[in-house]
């Protein structure tokens, strides 16, 4: 019976590669704790470095019988979960960047639908302020507002004087203002 706890990291690392699951149990045993306070000293977070060490683990276990190492197996056991580290700081920055976005969307999606919602109130109520206007003055109005036709089209178009067309928008923009308050001053000047 061969006893793995006294064969040499090449012994073990041949044997790996003949999917030798006792060897790979001594490899795991002897490094596992090590490369846990490496990545320790680094992360700062048991259960991170608990899954960056099973992650390196479980790729030498599934490359055992394809790994051909140009060094000794502790580096090349420190070298995987320094890159394991790496890329959970990438995809610790990316989720970062992630969440910044998708704070910035939220905060600005609801100023702008809060505005959509404001503005939207806002022109129903002035639209239900138009149409309680009296005819003549409203078809004035919206003429002038709406349809943008100056004073004195407007008075062609109605068969009115110029001096009816510029009374009639004084008066209706004077009603608006009493209706709306402090809105109407700057929608209609």
């Amino acid at each position: 019976m061969v006893a793995y706890n006294l064969l040499s990291d090449d012994d073990l690392l041949a044997l790996l590669r003949d999917r030798d699951h006792r060897a790979y149990a001594e490899i795991y045993k002897r490094y596992w704790s090590i490369l846990y306070r490496y990545s320790r000293r680094i992360l700062q977070h048991e259960e991170e470095c608990r899954d960056v060490i099973q992650d390196v683990f479980v790729m030498v276990w599934s490359k055992s019988d394809t790994l051909d190492l140009h060094t000794s197996l502790s580096s090349f056991l420190y070298a995987a979960v320094r890159n394991s580290m790496l890329k959970l700081f990438e995809r610790g920055k990316v989720r970062e960047k992630y969440m910044n976005s998708l704070e910035k969307f939220i905060d600005e999606g609801t100023n702008i639908t809060d505005h959509l919602v404001r503005n939207r109130e806002l022109s129903n109520r002035i639209e239900s302020e138009i149409a309680k206007l009296p005819a003549k003055m409203r078809e004035v109005f919206e003429l002038s507002r709406k349809v943008n036709l100056s004073h004195k089209e407007i008075a062609s178009r109605m068969d009115i004087s110029d001096k009816t067309v510029k009374k009639q928008m004084n008066n209706a923009i004077k009603i608006l203002r009493l209706k709306l308050g402090s809105f109407a001053s700057f929608m209609f000047l």
